[in-house]
């Protein structure tokens, strides 16, 4: 039996609804944890837009997200073609960055520390994780956003 938090995982309505909030320039709400990533279609060339549950933020400039359903999530596959990206995060709007797949020991590096800061999310995150996909939170890919000052 799929838990909710997988099933509301694969529902569009579900995971776009925070896109509103941040457009009206209301990130501030959700504190830094959650961030809209704005990338381009590696087809279409329009901008695409998704909200992010951020991992680590390991400076003011340099965010740190998971692709949750791996290596074929499409704003994934998007940076994958062209790093370039815009991000809106806490009062910050649609500040440009750049972004970096992160290395194998340093997502374990990253997935330790989150672990260790919040044992309860990663416990939840990685049981959802592994409902959606079948993969366990360790081999998600983790992308680091480094943006403008």
């Amino acid at each position: 039996m799929t838990s909710i938090g997988a099933r509301l995982l694969r529902t569009r309505w579900f995971v776009r609804a925070p896109i509103t909030i941040f457009r009206a320039r209301l990130g501030v709400l959700f504190g830094g944890r959650l961030l809209l990533l704005e990338h381009i279609g590696r087809s279409s060339g329009r901008p695409r837009y998704v909200v992010l549950e951020t991992v680590a933020r390991p400076s003011r400039d340099r965010v740190v997200i998971a692709s949750g359903f791996g290596a074929q999530a499409q704003w994934f596959r998007n940076l994958t073609a062209d790093p370039r990206c815009r991000v809106s995060i806490g009062a910050r709007y649609r500040v440009a960055a750049v972004s970096r797949v992160l290395r194998p020991d340093e997502s374990a590096v990253v997935l330790d520390d989150y672990r260790r800061i919040h044992p309860r999310s990663y416990r939840n995150l990685g049981r959802i994780v592994e409902e959606a996909t079948g993969t366990g939170i360790e081999a998600v890919p983790m992308v680091e956003l480094a943006l403008s000052p």
